[in-house]
């Protein structure tokens, strides 16, 4: 109809995602019938208090969980129709210490191409991976570093760097700059701003005050997700 605005189908939507899992006193329900969608281009913050399952919330949405009741759609194509590794490719979990694996930052960065789901996908010369590195203040990390020689804050953007140079539609973040610097939770979230601006989608777990870097900012509490007052 003319007039009629345009209407855009979400990133990532969950319908109805309902969670149990055993408690000492039997089953407890840690997300009741959350519902959450995510636009393309967007950076939505999940907070809440310990315990309330906001972890929970993003390993059910990369598809980690077993026994999840509920909807997923990606771009709108409902999740039963993708197959799980296809889905995490497209929609990337970083759990809250993502390892490194021993070895050099080079052969860290270009892990993601020796999988078999990205067999056919050129990986990053050497030449984008060192530009990847200066873009995130790592100017002083050389490919050929040993990752053991790494400072947390160091470790932690290159483990974000990876996975967003996969070029996901979505990123799942858990609590990305716990424990981190004051500098590196800024690239941290710089980083993370950078893939939102060129279009990507992130789903961020947070304890900590608003960096300013979220577009919009959610609270999980006793399974209902809600719109954050302090926001």
């Amino acid at each position: 109809m003319a007039g009629m605005p345009a209407t855009t189908t979400p990133a990532l939507e969950a319908r109805g995602l309902t969670v149990d899992r055993r408690a000492d006193a039997g089953m407890l329900r840690v997300l009741d019938g959350v519902d959450l969608s995510v636009e393309a281009g967007t950076l939505t913050d999940v907070v809440g208090p310990s315990g309330a399952g906001k972890s929970t919330l993003l390993l059910a949405l990369a598809r980690l969980l077993p026994d999840v009741r509920g909807e997923l759609l990606l771009k709108g194509e409902a999740a039963a129709g993708i197959d799980p590794r296809a889905w995490r490719v497209r929609v990337a979990y970083l759990p809250q210490r993502s390892a490194l694996l021993p070895g050099t930052v080079g052969h860290n960065l270009a892990l993601p191409w020796r999988l078999k789901v990205r067999a056919e996908v050129p990986r990053p010369d050497d030449a984008a991976l060192r530009a990847a590195l200066d873009r995130v203040h790592l100017a002083d990390v050389a490919l050929d570093r040993d990752t053991a020689r790494l400072s947390e804050g160091q470790a932690a953007r290159v483990a974000l760097l990876r996975t967003v140079l996969t070029r996901p539609a979505v990123l799942l973040l858990d609590e990305p700059d716990a424990s981190l610097d004051e500098e590196s939770a800024e690239q941290v979230g710089l980083l993370t701003r950078e893939f939102v601006d060129a279009g990507g989608a992130v789903v961020r777990v947070r304890h900590l005050r608003s960096d300013g870097h979220a577009d919009r900012r959610l609270r999980l509490f006793a399974g209902a997700l809600t719109e954050d007052v302090a926001s």
